[in-house]
């Protein structure tokens, strides 16, 4: 059995739940990280196991280094740490009433993975292992249409992580980028557009844990969407705009 300890943010409901339900089964001791203490509860008394629950923010990097230390005090330094807490919502520029959902997708999606990622690196580095993933997504490809925030702020996280990946090289800590497709969460539950290659989050969860657990530099779950997204970014930016202008948007509005 595994007895590994694995830092899981966002971890309160779909891929963060899904990756605690595999981790756990595996034998592994948990951090669980988001915000809802009631939901971080519900789960860990449903999971084999001990593990520990961190109700807070990622937006708030002294609540992350404080749960940090306490965790690893408790349960010693993690050998993964996971960064997934995520929120999406859809966006337009020219709407002066999305501006702070701009601000919010950004400062959550973003920087509430540095502010997951800092308090570990340097004690990973010293002890020569580890795992640091990040949940992109395949949105961060190319720009989608009235999801600009989304879009932007997951584009962030690819090139964020590339350029932890490649200053952590040799030091054996490895930076996983995981790249979802469309994956059933209440996240993509509002959509009313098809959603091609659709993946049950607890499908999906051993196919990013397989990727994380062999420190896989860039995974993109399931590969269908991976393809998908790679002939997307070869496509002229004429023929690219002319076939998405019409294409589904995600409803606007975002719980604060």
């Amino acid at each position: 059995m595994d007895q590994r300890r694995v830092w899981i943010t966002g971890a309160s409901s779909g891929i963060g739940s899904a990756l605690a339900r595999h981790y756990a089964g595996q034998g592994a001791t948990l951090a669980l990280v988001a915000r809802r203490a009631d939901a971080l509860q519900a789960l860990a008394r449903t999971l084999p196991g001990d593990h520990h629950c961190y109700a807070l923010d990622v937006t708030d990097a002294a609540a992350i280094r404080q749960a940090a230390s306490e965790f690893t005090t408790k349960s010693g330094l993690p050998d993964t740490v996971i960064a997934n807490a995520g929120i999406s919502a859809g966006t337009l520029t020219e709407e002066a009433d999305d501006l702070a959902a701009f601000a919010r997708i950004f400062a959550v999606n973003v920087q509430g993975m540095v502010n997951t990622f800092q308090p570990f690196v340097a004690p990973m580095r010293s002890r020569g292992s580890g795992r640091l993933a990040g949940i992109a997504s395949v949105a961060g490809i190319r720009g989608l249409p009235g999801a600009g925030a989304y879009s932007a702020s997951k584009a962030a996280v690819i090139a964020y992580l590339e350029s932890l990946r490649v200053e952590l090289h040799g030091s054996g800590v490895k930076v996983v980028t995981v790249a979802p497709g469309y994956i059933a969460t209440p996240m993509t539950a509002v959509n009313r557009y098809p959603m091609p290659f659709l993946l049950a989050a607890d499908t999906a969860a051993p196919r990013m844990a397989r990727a994380i657990d062999r420190g896989t530099s860039y995974a993109v779950v399931p590969w269908q969407m991976g393809v998908a997204a790679k002939l997307l970014r070869l496509l002229p930016n004429a023929l690219f705009d002319t076939i998405f202008f019409r294409a589904g948007r995600k409803p606007r509005g975002l719980d604060l």
